[in-house]
């Protein structure tokens, strides 16, 4: 029975109850517990704080699905994917999702690739490149070579889980910096970084910071050269966290997959374009030769043994169910369709962008439906005051620097998803010309770039938010 019915009825209103008149000790753990209404009220209330998730511009994550999968992902919520002896279906739609994007990847032989459904890509990512650590030792030691100095290259345009692979599986990172006037890799930058520890190359399908994509086959095209040359078999791992369901549908014809002699291994993220609440991702090998035996456990003590290659165990299944919800209710057809209408609304926000003389666009060639822009001349503001006015109308738009050696390139970023329709996009570019009219009036003072990172600045970002919360050490 409800806490609405007679019981609770003493209580009052929720809006009179003493939760709602005090602050909740958030250093204790509750010596009471309050009713379900109210626990839902209070919270529920709370969250209105946060931003509308539509309106969040800075996100790649999902932020609509159809009623059925919410229906369906309700329905598997109990289920824990590990469990496979269990619930022996829900694991096989993973492996099904697996053959799949072999398919859709261009793998050799889709029915002999292998894979695993992830958190997201960053576990994708640790995964893939772990695999290629340990096949690269495996090498090294038949070969009579030592195996203690591993190495592996990417540029300063991938996600931050790159540089921490390297730190936490002890392997040199080689990161190639940006620079001012260009902001992806080149072939010419891998080849003066490889050498014969080299685990693994890492490029990029849809960066993070700027949309735009490296040159996978040049690359490919590199490491094959180098192999006949030199002998040294450095796999390719493509980072497809975005592009990855972007590309297979709006360019079919481009070369960045297993196409590729040298790519051994992708990650997409499902819950990015691939439709999908968070957290999925995906990581999906050439085929069972690139995932070392060694790094696959077998356990039994849930009934029947069964592999594992993931850092977590236990996790809910009802992401994967919905990742096959959408390729059954898509197809490529579906796909293409969501596809090609967020690119073409990304198209209209850059033109009209352009066509204002108020604004650069950094990446014109729209890799994914990312719209990344910078400020022209000096009109007497920056980005970091558009990002804050543009807050005031609920818009979440990014404002933020290139990393080294393009620091000094501050952009804003605007991710196109599909639930971000024409007459919304209008609405934002009459925000815009409202914000940069008023700015432009009042002439504002310097205002500080983002907060620093915790990643890379942590004590910066403990006493940036400090200050920002008023808290006491």
């Amino acid at each position: 029975m409800s806490e609405t019915s007679q019981g609770s009825a003493a209580l009052g209103p929720i809006h009179g109850r003493p939760s709602f008149r005090e602050q909740f000790d958030r250093s204790r753990f509750p010596e009471h517990g309050l009713g379900s209404d109210e626990v839902y009220e209070l919270l529920h209330t709370g969250l209105m704080l946060d931003g509308r998730e539509t309106l969040n511009l800075a996100s790649f994550v999902t932020t609509w699905m159809e009623p059925q999968a919410e229906q369906l992902i309700h329905d598997s919520l109990r289920k824990n994917h590990i469990d496979h002896e269990e619930y022996p279906a829900a694991s096989l739609v993973e492996e099904a999702c697996v053959h799949m994007l072999g398919d859709l990847f261009h793998a050799p032989d889709p029915a002999k690739v292998v894979g695993v459904a992830t958190i997201g890509s960053s576990e994708a990512i640790m995964l893939g490149l772990l695999a290629h650590k340990r096949a690269w030792r495996h090498r090294q030691l038949a070969a009579g070579r030592p195996a203690d100095r591993p190495n592996v290259v990417f540029g300063a345009e991938t996600h931050v889980v790159w540089d921490k692979f390297a730190n936490y599986f002890d392997v040199e990172m080689r990161k190639i910096p940006m620079r001012p006037d260009r902001y992806v890799l080149s072939a010419a930058d891998v080849e003066a970084q490889v050498d014969e520890n080299t685990i693994a190359v890492g490029a990029v399908l849809g960066t993070t910071h700027i949309g735009e994509a490296d040159p996978i086959e040049e690359i490919n095209d590199l490491l094959v050269r180098i192999k006949a040359e030199k002998g040294w078999d450095i796999p390719l791992h493509v980072d497809g966290a975005s592009g990855a369901f972007v590309a297979p549908f709006a360019e079919p014809d481009l070369r960045w997959d297993f196409r590729l002699e040298q790519v051994a291994s992708i990650n997409a993220s499902g819950h990015k374009y691939g439709l999908v609440y968070p957290g999925v991702g995906w990581l999906i090998f050439r085929d069972a030769s690139r995932l070392p035996e060694d790094l696959v456990f077998s356990v039994n003590y849930l009934g029947g043994a069964q592999p594992t290659y993931t850092f977590n165990f236990s996790r809910g299944s009802a992401m994967i169910q919905a990742q096959m919800y959408n390729f059954l209710r898509l197809g490529r057809d579906g796909y293409t369709a969501i596809v090609e209408t967020m690119l073409a609304n990304a198209r209209h926000l850059n033109e009209a962008l352009t066509a204002s003389g108020r604004f650069e666009i950094l990446n014109p060639g729209l890799a994914e439906p990312v719209v990344t822009f910078r400020i022209k001349d000096d009109p007497g503001f920056d980005v970091y005051h558009m990002s804050a006015r543009l807050r005031e109308n609920g818009w979440i738009v990014p404002a933020y620097s290139l990393p080294a050696d393009a620091q000094d390139v501050h952009l804003m970023r605007v991710v196109v998803r599909l639930d971000l329709s024409r007459t919304m996009i209008e609405m934002l570019l009459r925000d815009l010309d409202h914000a940069w009219e008023s700015l432009a009036a009042e002439q504002p003072t310097v205002r500080s770039a983002a907060k620093p990172d915790v990643w890379t600045a942590p004590d910066k970002a403990a006493a940036h938010a400090k200050a920002r919360t008023g808290l006491r050490a």
